[in-house]
Formats: C-alpha cells, structure tokens, sequence
C-alpha cells in the first residue's frame, strides 16, 4: 500500500497523493546553452521522463532558461521544467524573473543555501521567490553537503549524552532532521505544504532505505527517492534498484530518478530507462511492452534466440512512440522467446504473445502462444519476421485505436 503523502502540482504534473509514481531524469549539457540543453532535454522527455531538472548556477544559465523552456515547448515537449539551485540561487532567481517564472519548480539544498547559519537569510529569499512566482520547491539534502551546522550541534548533544550513539547514527539523523527543519522554515515563512516535495540522498543503499523510512513515517510531504552518486554502469543501476525497490514496496516514493554516470558519449536517457524498469518490474507502472528471454544453456547453443529478443524488442522500441499514442493498454503487454523444449511451450503461454524456439538437436518449429493457446508453428530462417507480423496482428485486434 502507498504511504499516503499531500498531492503537490509541479507544472501539471501530479506528484504524490494519488498519482503514479513519477520519473524524473537530470539534463548535463551546458544549461547556458539552450540549444543543447533543450534538446537533450525533449530526448529525456520522449524517453518517458515526465519532469525534466537542469542546473542554473550562472547568469548565463539563468538567462538561457527561458530559451530553454520555449525551445522544448517548440519541440512539443511537455515535460516540466525544474530549477536546480545552490549557493548562489537566492541571487540568480531574484536577479532573473524570467528564469523564475519559466521554471516549473525550484530545486534547493538547505546545506548549500545558510539554513542553520546566520539569519538564513538566502534560504528565506529562495522561499519568498518561490511564493512570489507561485512554485513548489523541493528541499533535497544530501550526505556530501549537510547543514554543517546542524550536524555540529547534533554531534556536540550526542556528546554529552550518557549513552552517545555511533557517529553515523547521528548523521543519518541529521539528514532526516535538515529536511523536517527546512520544511518547517519554508512553512513558517509562508509556503504551503501542497507545495513542498522532500528528498535525502545518500551514496549507501542501505543508509538511503534507513533515512526514508523515518521521513515517511515522519512527515507526509511527497518523498522524492534517489541514490546520489550511484556509479556507472551494472553498479549503478544495481545499486539504485537495490535501494529504490525496497522503499518502493514499501509504499515509499512519489517520483524517482536514477542517478546513472554514463559512459563517455553516453546514452542519458538510460537512466530514464532504469527508472521505468523498476516500476515496471515491481508493477506499479506500465511504460512499454515486456520481452522476457531465455537466458541460454548448453540446450541453446546457437544464439538466434538471442538475436530475435534483440529484434523484437527493438520493433517494440520503434512501434511505441505510435502505439502508445494510438493504441492506448498495449504498454501492458507481455511477450516471451523461449529457447528450447524445456521451459519453451509452458513459459509461452502466460505471455500475451510467446515463442518456443528449438533448441540443439530439437525438431526445427517454433510453435507460437497467444493468450495461452497454441497460435501457430513457425519454421525455416524467417521465424522472426513472421513472429513481428503476429505481434502487430495482436496489437491491432487486442488494443483499440483512439
């Protein structure tokens, strides 16, 4: 069951409440180039991020902002626009309205703003920004730039306390303390809480499961999940999986975002991708069709299995941008290629659409399921074409067009 959290608006886009669960991703182009910047930003959008983030920590950022913002709209691209601030963000809104206003939600660090130190003067002045331009904020604290402050006099308390607990106890319980005191600050000051969204990141998997089960059992402002710094490659997406997955059954989680370093000339969209998998997987969403593959044994020793999953599943990614406008629940279906005798004919049946090919030293057919009964039987070299002309039968006759 999900935890039940204020519903906040950001752009259009329902986050919290009852909405679904929302995948946000992160640009890393220049944001004082509005070209690039909007571009990479309508790709991350058609992948399926459905908030897009940039850093403003320029005045030349500031001023491409608006730029941006029209460019995607320019490209047909919905996705919402959010501001990612620290330091100087107090300065930079204030000085540039029309960044402020073409923003769809600000993005500020309590560590990196003063709250906790002096008057929290720069803090007050996001907030005030905020209200002034009618946006939500969301106040993310992460374990690398902590109100330092605050972790002083926790640390100085725990002490003098007769039973001092562990150093990093006291830390996680700084985090979830910055993020309750900040939201409190922004309440005080005038911001709503139906315009307030939470997030405390960590590196560590299980640090990050431990501080959001406290601040969802402590507050009821949305909780933005994330692993920051989550690596590259099969670490990354393992570890981010690892973490998220746990909450998220849990009932914890409004929007996520996979914080994937990719590879030299990388693929950013991948972390949307990663994203959209994990809901997927743990059916709290549904983003596109599913391939299941066999994952070959001595049974399997040519790899045409392997090669026909690829190409199904790369019809699939080509098909969905129409499909998905005008074929409205084929997102929910499931397809399967199965390499032998084994698991083949069992496994293709609780597919929507499924294939048992022959494995080493089987009979040459492919008999093909669909819905859980014996469809047709497949043979010779043009197995997967003829398979990709069943999967658009089905779509046509099972999914209805707008």
């Amino acid at each position: 069951m999900r935890r039940r959290s204020i519903e906040v608006n950001v752009g259009g886009v329902r986050v919290g409440g009852s909405a679904p669960v929302v995948v946000q991703a992160m640009t890393n182009t220049d944001t004082a180039d509005a070209a690039a910047t909007a571009a990479q930003a309508a790709a991350l959008a058609r992948a399926g991020s459905e908030l897009v983030r940039v850093t403003v920590n320029t005045e030349a950022a500031a001023r491409a902002v608006p730029e941006t913002a029209a460019r995607m709209r320019d490209a047909g691209c919905a996705a919402p626009l959010i501001g990612d601030f620290h330091y100087n963000g107090h300065l930079l809104l204030a000085q540039h309205p029309a960044c402020a206003a073409a923003l769809a939600k600000y993005r500020i660090n309590p560590g990196n703003a003063d709250i906790g130190r002096k008057d929290y003067a720069n803090f007050r002045t996001l907030i005030e920004l905020a209200l002034e331009h009618g946006k939500p904020v969301r106040i993310g604290v992460n374990w690398g730039s902590l109100d330092q402050a605050l972790l002083t006099r926790m640390m100085d308390a725990n002490a003098k306390a007769a039973e001092p607990k562990p150093a990093k106890e006291v830390m996680l319980e700084a985090i979830v303390a910055s993020a309750l005191e900040s939201a409190a600050a922004a309440e005080t000051i005038g911001l709503g809480q139906e315009r307030i969204i939470l997030s405390a990141k960590l590196s560590g998997v299980q640090d990050l499961i431990e501080v959001y089960r406290r601040l969802a059992a402590r507050c009821a402002y949305p909780l933005h999940l994330g692993l920051t710094e989550a690596g590259m490659g099969t670490k990354g997406v393992v570890a981010s999986t690892a973490a998220m997955a746990v909450l998220l059954q849990e009932g914890i989680g409004d929007t996520i975002r996979v914080s994937l370093t990719p590879a030299p000339n990388g693929d950013r969209c991948d972390e949307v991708r990663v994203a959209q998998q994990i809901l997927q997987s743990l059916e709290l969403r549904a983003f596109t069709p599913q391939v299941t593959a066999c994952p070959g044994c001595g049974r399997t020793t040519s790899t045409f299995f392997q090669a026909m999953a690829e190409q199904i599943e790369g019809h699939i990614r080509a098909r969905m941008p129409e499909w998905k406008e005008a074929r409205p629940g084929v997102e929910t279906m499931t397809v399967a290629v199965r390499g032998c005798v084994v698991n083949g004919p069992g496994e293709s049946r609780q597919a929507n659409l499924g294939i048992s090919l022959p494995g080493t030293f089987e009979a040459p057919k492919a008999p093909v399921y669909v819905d859980g009964r014996l469809y047709t039987t497949l043979h010779g070299e043009g197995l997967a074409q003829e398979f990709i002309e069943i999967l658009e039968q089905y779509v046509v006759s099972n999914y209805r067009q707008r």
